[in-house]
């Protein structure tokens, strides 16, 4: 693989991630799948809630963030992608996480490193496994009469 071919799949692979992040906040769950192998595996909160398989992984996804009372925002920055094959991939990103949930008038603020393995199938990068450990995580109460306000949200009725 030349240096051109690299930094192309670095980069297909940074777009992967990013709809991945996109498609999480959205909500877009059919979207989502799709960037995942059939096979696939995930280990998030430090593995707390690991699952193997892309239908396993996507129902935990929905149960757990698809509620209209849900919003969240996930921030990942400094990749480390490095290319074991010319069709596999390992990846290192920082991540930044808002969680609001509005049910329980929590707002979860964390950091975390997600850890990534890629493979390309039919000229397309994938997940092959994700999952992140977190660094660290805070809850803070969300009372009703709080000045602060949410002002929008994409999701209400």
């Amino acid at each position: 693989m030349d240096d051109l071919q690299r930094i192309l799949a670095i980069e297909e692979i940074k777009q992967l991630k990013y709809r991945y992040l996109r498609f999480l906040d959205t909500k877009a769950w059919d979207a989502l799948a799709e960037l995942f192998l059939e096979d696939a595996s995930s280990a998030y909160g430090d593995g707390k809630y690991a699952f193997e398989g892309r239908e396993a992984i996507m129902t935990f996804l929905r149960d757990a963030l698809g509620r209209p009372s849900i919003l969240t925002a996930h921030h990942v920055h400094q990749p480390e992608i490095e290319l074991t094959s010319e069709s596999t991939a390992t990846g290192v990103w920082a991540l930044w996480d808002t969680v609001i949930d509005l049910e329980h008038q929590l707002t979860i603020r964390g950091a975390a490193f997600y850890r990534d393995e890629y493979a390309k199938q039919n000229g397309q990068w994938r997940f092959r496994s994700t999952g992140y450990q977190r660094t660290y995580e805070e809850m803070e109460p969300r009372p009703g009469d709080s000045p602060t306000r949410l002002t929008a949200n994409r999701f209400a009725d």
